[in-house]
């Protein structure tokens, strides 16, 4: 599978995407990613039926029994709570793989897709970029292609539809950080313009959803095994000093966002 994913300023731009891409790729391979403050949560979940037999309305009742983080997939809806950004509305079970792999609170209901939702093909390394724009109340829409040929179409239809492509959504993040980062780096002397690379592609990895939320003791074998992976790309290269301390400090990132989410919570 090849992922292809694009961010969009507004939600009805996204949600004109989706429609268009539908048209090429099964709709179980595309989703849409919206944020939203609780009281739209609460609206789009009374409007949703659970099933094509049940009435609008039937969403109220299951988002109180499931309490705490809502959950419902009433004909393609999923919602849930995402770590350090709060509701997040999905479309469709790969919407469900995405938020489950971010770490989602979802109720019972909606657990089960979870858990039973095909994670192949998901972009992993790109989920942190997705939060980010979600965040600052974008959208994001993702599908999955069969192939890179098969891609080229999707691409496409998103850039008409005015999406913003990862790679940019990415560089967006890291700008947003480059001037702390760059501060915190350099009070121990040494040259951050000169590790940024390294220490970048540290605070990368560390954001990885494997990696969160876990020990630093159950997850230093996930990190020296990327930190060889970049060795081996750059031989000869300074790497691993940049690259553990961008590492380490992708961590309290992460943690960071997450307690500031529950002190507002």
């Amino acid at each position: 599978m090849d992922a292809v994913s694009g961010v969009f300023k507004t939600r009805a731009e996204a949600e004109s995407a989706v429609a268009e891409i539908r048209k090429t790729i099964p709709a179980d391979r595309v989703t849409l990613l919206t944020p939203g403050s609780e009281n739209q949560i609460e609206n789009e979940v009374q409007a949703v039926p659970v099933d094509e037999t049940e009435q609008p309305g039937m969403g109220k009742a299951i988002g109180a029994l499931l309490g705490g983080g809502l959950g419902i997939t009433g004909g393609s809806l999923l919602i849930g709570l995402v770590p350090g950004i709060g509701p997040v509305t999905a479309l469709g079970l790969l919407g469900a793989g995405i938020l489950g792999a971010a770490g989602a609170v979802i109720g019972g209901t909606a657990g089960g897709k979870v858990e039973n939702a095909a994670t192949e093909g998901l972009p992993h390394d790109e989920i942190f970029v997705y939060e980010d724009a979600l965040r600052q109340g974008r959208s994001v829409v993702i599908a999955l292609a069969e192939d890179e040929e098969a891609a080229v179409p999707v691409r496409n239809l998103m850039t008409a539809a005015g999406a913003e492509t990862i790679d940019a959504a990415r560089e967006q993040w890291w700008t947003g950080l480059r001037t702390a980062e760059e501060g915190h780096y350099s009070k121990s002397g040494t040259n951050f313009g000169g590790d940024e690379k390294f220490y970048r592609l540290g605070f990368e990895a560390a954001l990885h959803t494997k990696n969160r939320c876990v020990e630093f003791d159950q997850v230093s074998g996930q990190m020296n095994a990327a930190l060889e992976e970049v060795q081996q790309k750059y031989p000869g290269a300074n790497v691993e000093q940049a690259f553990v301390r961008g590492y380490q400090r992708g961590r309290e990132h992460y943690e960071t966002l997450c307690n500031e989410q529950n002190k507002a919570a």
